[in-house]
């Protein structure tokens, strides 16, 4: 399986070899070019003509010397013997080696030519002017001219060229890789731990998330990838629930059918007994059966509850305002708990719903209930709303105690009930009723150190957008001499 990273750096190749091998090929023909122009024969043949030139320049002038003074054409130094102490160095070697005659350079850098002769007497010296041609330093520069002409033949000015070449674009090629290489694994392995994160959440690790700092398309795709995987936690969370409701529903419907089936002939019996018995026992008749009414009547609340569990509440979806249902619902639960200090923060721009109002009644007045009773006689409750994107959210929190870590986890599961003569089903009625809408209700953290439930409902099209949040509308329940006594617009707070 080839990476990205990999055909990256595979793409990166292929887009710059040919470019690299038509750049190599056309420097090397230029640098083939230029080296014939600049080659070093020319050079070397100019330097052999010269030296050739000169020689035969030294030769003539030799022979010319040599003829003038055989000829007496011109007048020799003569040094003799008496005063050989005094000869210069060049005239006394020339003595002591016993040649016949000698030809050299003297003069300013080799521009007078000397004839030195043996005689009886001693040397003579001839000289002859060579016009101000200097042959010591035409000398030198000849040898120089052949020395660098040497020294390039010496050397392979095409390889070394090319070498060098070869070295200056396999540095720059390098140097031109590493920042793909960086940007390569900069993309990839977002991409990778997409894939990854795809592979873990398909397997069934539904709290899969990444984490991504990138704000570019691949970043946009983690989180796209992330509020997916959210919302598909969400939504299998929610089917599991409404599942699981689905068959206590049908336990439900089947264990009332069967209790009240036996519960009303039960009832009419004992009703019986007691008109039966004499009128010394019916005291007592009266008293037991009583107690086995009342117990009954117990059952048959029970009974009621399973009823309303199991039956399909109808929805009939309209549009209403989310603040007034909100203080609707208070006003008419206050007197029942006229010791509960009732405080709302709602949302000034008045969040519109889109939903049954009568299933978001009996989800209101559940969990408004259940606060009161948390929060005990002084209490207090916090009704908040607000919209969040496409949903209107509304929170109740209350100053009780607060639910434990170990009943929050089967706090929506019915027959599960912390309340004295709680049926154990209202908080999952409740729940599935706000599934049935498109919402959901969820516990969260209490802003009046007790319990926090959010219900969140599907917003209506007119209702506003969330956005920062701005000054809230926030009113105050007093107690029982007080009444219910709204105190107007102030800034957002509990």
């Amino acid at each position: 399986m080839h990476s990205l990273r990999t055909r990256l750096i595979a793409a990166f190749v292929i887009a710059t070899v040919l470019p690299l091998a038509a750049t190599i090929a056309i420097t090397m023909s230029l640098l083939e070019s230029s080296l014939g122009y600049a080659t070093t024969e020319e050079l070397d043949g100019l330097s052999r003509t010269l030296e050739d030139t000169v020689r035969q320049f030294y030769q003539r002038e030799r022979e010319a010397l040599r003829q003038d003074a055989a000829m007496g054409r011109t007048a020799p130094t003569t040094h003799v013997l008496a005063t050989i102490n005094d000869w210069p160095e060049d005239v006394r070697g020339f003595w002591e080696s016993n040649e016949p005659e000698r030809f050299g350079l003297a003069g300013s850098d080799g521009d007078r030519l000397d004839f030195m002769r043996r005689t009886p007497q001693g040397v003579e010296v001839y000289a002859r002017d060579l016009a101000g041609i200097h042959m010591q330093e035409l000398s030198t520069k000849l040898r120089q001219a052949r020395e660098v002409v040497g020294s390039i033949e010496a050397r392979d000015l095409r390889r070394g060229f090319t070498l060098t070449l070869l070295l200056l674009v396999a540095i720059v090629w390098l140097i031109s890789l590493a920042p793909l290489l960086f940007i390569a694994h900069r993309i990839s392995r977002p991409i990778r731990q997409l894939t990854a994160g795809l592979t873990d959440f398909a397997a069934g690790d539904w709290d899969r998330r990444i984490e991504s700092t990138q704000t570019d398309e691949v970043g946009n795709a983690v989180d796209a990838f992330n509020h997916m995987a959210e919302q598909l936690r969400r939504s299998r969370e929610r089917l599991v629930y409404l599942t699981q409701m689905s068959s206590w529903q049908s336990l439900a419907r089947k264990t009332a059918h069967e209790l009240k089936n036996s519960l009303t002939p039960i009832r009419l019996t004992v009703e019986e007994m007691v008109a039966r018995q004499p009128q010394a026992d019916r005291v007592f008749m009266q008293e037991a059966a009583q107690i086995v009414i009342s117990e009954i009547e117990t059952l048959e609340r029970r009974v009621r509850a399973f009823s309303e569990f199991a039956r399909e509440p109808p929805v009939n979806p309209e549009a209403f305002d989310l603040n007034a249902l909100v203080t609707e619902r208070v006003s008419l639960l206050k007197p029942a708990h006229p010791s509960t200090t009732y405080r709302f923060k709602l949302d000034v721009r008045g969040p519109r719903v889109h939903a049954g109002a009568d299933l978001v009644k009996g989800i209101l007045t559940n969990l408004l209930e259940n606060a009161a009773d948390a929060a005990g006689l002084n209490g207090s409750i916090l009704a908040v709303t607000s919209v969040q994107g496409d949903q209107a959210i509304v929170e109740v929190h209350d100053s009780g105690a607060g639910i434990n870590e170990e009943a929050s986890r089967t706090l929506f599961e019915p027959t599960i009930t912390f309340k004295k003569h709680g049926m154990g089903l209202g908080l999952s009625i409740a729940r599935k009723n706000a599934l049935v809408l498109g919402g959901d209700i969820t516990l969260v953290k209490g802003e009046l150190g007790g319990a926090g439930f959010r219900v969140t409902l599907p917003a209506a099209q007119d209702s506003p957008v969330s956005r920062s949040v701005p000054p809230s509308h926030e009113a105050t329940a007093g107690k029982p001499d007080d009444g219910f006594e709204p105190l107007g617009r102030r800034s957002a707070g509990a």
